[in-house]
Order: C-alpha cells, then structure tokens, then sequence
C-alpha cells in the first residue's frame, strides 16, 4: 500500500491535503485531537471540518492522537511501517499571541511534537518524504528592519531594495532578533526538520508559510486574519486591528496552492530543503485593503476599529519570494488569487454562520 498520513488533518492545510492526496494514495491517515478548540475557544473547533472528511473521503482513516505522545504516535507508524511514502505535519499551536500564555503547551506541541514526528518516521518509514508547514515568523521582527515606505493604504519597500520585485527570500537570518515564544518554538522545529534531513539523510522540507488561507479555515481572533475578518464582514462583529495604522502587509496563499507545492516535492524530493512559501506579489493585502475587499464582497460596511497597539514581534511588511521553489519545480504556479478566496470564504463561512 501507498500511505499518507496527515498531522492536523482537520485544520486548513491537514483537510486540504486530505482531500488532495485521497485519490493519489491508498490511504489517507489523519492525526488530529482538536486542540485548536483549546487554543481559542469552540467556535475555532475543527469537528466540523473532521467530519466533513471522513463523510466525504472513504480512504481517509481518522486518529484522535496527541503528536506529544510516542506511545500513541509510535503505535500508528509501527502498524502501517515502510507502507508510509508520505507524512504532511500540519500539526501546531499557530498563534504568538497565544503563546505566551502557556509556553510549555506551545514548545511541547511545536517543537517536541515534530519531534517525535521525525522519530517515528526515522525508525519505522526512512524513506518516506517529510514535509514540514512552518512560518515567516522564524525570521523574528528581522523585516521591520528592512527600508519601508508609508503608501495612503499601505506599507510597502523601497523600489531600490533587491526585495522588490519578488519579496523576502531564504537567505534572511532567524538569528538576533525577536520571534515570539510561538517563533521560537517553530524555529526549534524548522531547524529539527532540516537536522533529520542533513544527519540523517531523509527526504524533509521546510514551508515556512506566509498568512495560509482558504474556504476550510476555522478563523479566530488569534490565528486566521484573513478568516476572521470575513466572518466579521458578514456577522457584523466587531474587529480590532493591531497597530501600523492598519497599513501591514501579508502575502496569503490559498491552501490548494500550498498543498499543490507539496505534491510537486513529493514527486521530486530533496534533502533538508527549505522555502518560502506564500502569495508572494501575486497575492497580498494590507488589512486596509483587505478590509475593503471584505466589504466588496459581503455589501457590507465592517464594524471595527484601530488599536495603537501592534501586536510583539508583529511584522510591518511581509511578501515571501517563491523564486527558489519556482526554479526547482518550474510548473508549480498560484492558481487562486485573494479576491477568488475571499469569495470563497465567503460562501463556506455563511453557510456555517
């Protein structure tokens, strides 16, 4: 057999690789415990997207497991072995708001999770492709360094900057600077990731993600701006935007998008491989002008207000340059813009609201 299995399988990036590897595997196992509801209250649980999956893939097999635990996490790699081909860890504690107030859950779920992970695939499926979804956030505040300009509905970087045309590629340092305890927790993964790959030799790549996105993402507060803004747009809830005049910027990749990136380096693996993985110029808003494409979309004027406060660490101005991925996999390209997904979200999350 031909296995994928799947951490997080009910949050954003886990159901759409479910849904987009059901027909390329025998089996799709999915590890997921719902700890998202946890993270940020029941109207961010995923039970509803977990039961979506399962009614609607039939090659999907669902475990309730703690990826903290070698004991359960070990059961499930050493039932299925070298079957394994595939493992997406999707898996994590998202927010660095969140995080500080329970760093000990945050590290143990981030960085001793992946852990294991890589564990379990080390000594049950070696040759299996590892491939790990991480953050811009490894990077710390080291982009509101950069040379930003201040445009009427957004910040943006000085033509001049060899950032310009493409944004922030791999070669930005994830030392000196501050990250956030989450930052730091899945730097400790990131870089296990790229261990296991370069020590062991196993076949690991590294995502680091801009904002992800995408019709199947459970937004809150904290985590999923994109999300929670249309849910706001169209419940009429208030939204408080966090300092920088509402001018930063984030690159958002739809999640088909990504999970299509990670089909492209399952085909054509590499060792210890790193990119960036975002919207890049293709795709990206500040909150300004994501806020008035919310309203486009709804017909609605949205109800929120501007905080003088940016969040710790925040980033100003972040676009991901996908140039190393692209000349590696040259026929992977975006496929949804912002305002197709936001369309989208709009109509998932009105028939959930």
């Amino acid at each position: 057999m031909n296995i994928a299995i799947v951490t997080g399988s009910a949050g954003l990036i886990g159901s759409e690789s479910v849904a987009f590897m059901s027909d390329k595997f025998d089996l799709v196992i999915g590890i997921d415990n719902n700890l998202r509801a946890y993270f940020f209250g029941d109207e961010a649980s995923t039970e509803w997207n977990k039961k979506r999956i399962e009614d609607q893939f039939s090659n999907y097999k669902h475990y309730q497991a703690d990826i903290r635990s070698e004991e359960e996490i070990g059961k499930i790699f050493q039932e299925y072995g070298k079957d394994i081909k595939l493992i997406i860890h999707t898996a994590a504690q998202p927010s660095h708001d969140w995080a500080a107030r329970e760093p000990f859950m945050d590290f143990t779920v981030n960085a001793n999770g992946t852990l294991v992970m890589l564990e379990m695939t080390r000594l049950h499926c070696p040759e299996a492709v590892f491939i790990f979804t991480s953050t811009n956030k490894v990077y710390g505040d080291n982009p509101n360094f950069l040379p930003l300009v201040e445009h009427e509905t957004r910040w943006e970087i000085a033509e001049d900057h060899a950032y310009f045309k493409n944004g922030i590629d791999e070669q930005m340092s994830i030392d000196h600077t501050k990250h956030s305890l989450f930052g730091a927790s899945k730097v400790a993964a990131d870089v296990l990731v790229q261990e296991y790959g370069r020590y062991f030799g196993m076949k690991t790549g590294v995502f680091r993600g801009g904002c992800l996105t995408g019709p199947n993402h459970s937004g809150a507060q904290l985590h999923g701006f994109l999300a929670y803004l249309m849910k706001c747009a169209i419940t009429g809830n208030h939204y408080t935007i966090f300092g920088y005049k509402g001018k930063q910027v984030r690159d958002n990749i739809h999640s088909w998008d990504l999970v299509n990136m990670f089909w492209h380096f399952y085909q054509n693996p590499r060792v210890a491989e790193v990119y960036n993985a975002g919207g890049g110029r293709f795709s990206n808003c500040s909150m300004q002008e994501g806020i008035a494409l919310c309203e486009e979309i709804t017909g609605n004027k949205m109800n929120y207000s501007l905080s003088d406060d940016n969040r710790s660490g925040d980033h100003i101005w972040y676009i991901s340059d996908l140039s190393r991925f692209k000349e590696h996999y040259p026929t992977w390209d975006w496929k949804y813009d912002l305002k197709t997904t936001l369309s989208q979200m709009h109509d998932n999350i009105s028939k959930r609201v």
